[in-house]
């Protein structure tokens, strides 16, 4: 596209013919030649003054050769482009020559300010970036600026609020993490030197620090206070290395050599803090130590390790065995959490501090809440009492002896027939006794419990009164001697009275007993 005194192409920069080329824009002005990657993380960014350019060469149509242009500036350097197809090579070379002939004839023009150079290339930048990002606007642009009805600035003018501030706030939604694991990173090898190679990105270092709080605070500590980033991510991968080599005793020994080393090989200290304190804010109802037992994880030669061993591990070296199903778990938890940070900076400390300060701030807030989850915790203990859960309560049982009770009423009437006819007057009325039974709760508060809660003598007078009222009450209702109180009761009433007398008859068996 063309207009308002410029020219602008879709190219690839090459710093030298073997260089495969970085795809992006090239917009050229009378004054400045401007190259602005697709990419925005890419450092082929460019700026050329026209004043600077020495000559120019270019590929000639039909030698099968690629449109390219190779510009070379007074200090000899070369910068290539390759352009799409000829005609778009044609239109700015044919630019760059006028504007170098507008040069040599005006030798005292001043050239642009850096600061408007600065100015105009962050607009720029902008401008492909609204381009790439809004599918409309660049319909848009190509109908209107490209068939030459508006020039470039006259199409921008009107649009100036997206140009402004409101234009590169960032989106609200957070950007998720891919679902690969940090443990499937391939590395690439030299075969010749036996080197091995990682390519870490900003992405990758972010996900182990999020999986990983150990060594995320381990980077903190060591880097670069007592190592460089690089020796730092050297010892990482050599115990990821020892981990799926399997070989435990191997992993054991190198750690107890190495300090650093070992941090990465022992289990994650931090994870095991935070799941303890997860553990506390469970329903008490739970009980987790029954689940427990449902796999057979936990049982020698079952279950899958990591990078699937099966073998068997020493006591002392299963500290540094990881398992597949922790790896898994953790994966998940924290692509399931996204991206906790807004940060985005190449600089590995600054991520890790920031992972850091977030975490911080959601255990304080976990711990504000800690007192409102024990006393919802409590409430839901009082609502939803389950027995199988409580303690053990073991209440003193009295032995049962289960007996006709006819027999005690019959064997006792003929007691009070023989019962001399002087014994009524030791007959007590209930004032008499309560007045006894007063004074013996006086002496058992005085004197303690060491002597009978009731006199022998008043036991005897209550109980015998008791069983010539009973008998009497035989004499009175029936004649027949052979004939019970109960044989006078209804059916129904009588055989809910020999359902519950066995019951009152232990009882007044353990009285008897006491009272004697």
């Amino acid at each position: 596209m063309a207009g308002g005194g410029q020219v602008e192409k879709r190219v690839k920069y090459k710093s030298s013919v073997k260089d495969p080329g970085t795809p992006g824009f090239l917009r050229i002005r009378e004054g400045m030649l401007l190259f602005v990657p697709n990419d925005p993380k890419s450092d082929s960014k460019l700026k050329v003054l026209t004043q600077n350019i020495k000559s120019q060469k270019n590929t000639k149509e039909g030698s099968n050769k690629p449109p390219w242009l190779n510009l070379t500036n007074k200090l000899g350097k070369s910068h290539i482009f390759e352009f799409e197809n000829y005609p778009d090579m044609h239109a700015c070379r044919d630019f760059i020559t006028k504007a170098l002939a507008i040069c040599e004839e005006e030798p005292n023009k001043s050239a642009v300010s850096t600061s408007s150079e600065q100015l105009s290339i962050k607009e720029l930048e902008l401008r492909f970036k609204l381009l790439r990002e809004n599918s409309e606007l660049q319909r848009l642009h190509k109908q209107f600026v490209e068939s030459k009805v508006l020039t470039e600035d006259e199409f921008w003018a009107t649009r100036k609020k997206l140009l402004g501030k409101d234009s590169i706030r960032k989106s609200k939604q957070q950007v998720g993490l891919k679902s690969m694991m940090v443990s499937g990173i391939k590395p690439s090898t030299d075969g010749r030197t036996n080197r091995v190679t990682f390519n870490l990105t900003p992405e990758i270092i972010f996900q182990i620090f999020a999986e990983k709080p150990a060594v995320r605070q381990a980077f903190i500590n060591y880097v670069p206070s007592k190592m460089t980033e690089k020796d730092f991510w050297t010892k990482y991968f050599r115990a990821e290395y020892l981990y799926s080599t399997k070989n435990t005793a191997v992993a054991a020994a190198e750690a107890a050599e190495d300090e650093e080393l070992a941090v990465f090989l022992k289990p994650d200290e931090i994870l095991a803090r935070e799941t303890r304190q997860k553990i506390r804010r469970v329903d008490p109802t739970l009980d987790m130590e029954a689940d427990q037992g449902d796999d057979y994880t936990h049982l020698m030669d079952h279950g899958i390790q990591r990078d699937g061993t099966m073998d068997v591990v020493e006591p002392q070296n299963d500290q540094f065995r990881r398992s597949l199903l922790q790896d898994l778990n953790r994966h998940a938890a924290v692509v399931l959490e996204g991206r906790s940070i807004d940060v985005e900076s190449e600089d590995t400390r600054i991520v890790a501090e920031a992972l850091t300060r977030v975490k911080q701030v959601s255990k304080a807030d976990g711990e504000t809440t800690k007192d409102a989850n024990l006393e919802r915790l409590e409430r839901m203990s009082r609502l939803a009492g389950m027995e199988d859960l409580q303690a053990p309560q073991n209440f003193p049982l009295a032995p049962l002896s289960i007996k006709d009770p006819r027999d005690y009423f019959e064997s006792q009437q003929g007691n009070v027939l023989n019962v001399p006819r002087g014994a009524k007057g030791l007959k007590r009325n209930v004032h008499e006794a309560y007045g006894l039974l007063k004074e013996s709760i006086l002496e058992i508060r005085a004197t303690g419990l060491s002597d009978p809660l009731i006199r022998p003598e008043v036991s005897f007078e209550v109980f015998s009164s008791l069983t010539r009222t009973i008998s009497t009450a035989k004499n009175i209702i029936g004649k027949n001697p052979r004939e019970s109180i109960l044989d006078r009761l209804p059916k129904s009433t009588k055989d809910e009275v020999l359902h519950v007398s066995p019951t009152f008859s232990s009882v007044l068996s353990d009285k008897k007993l006491y009272m004697y």
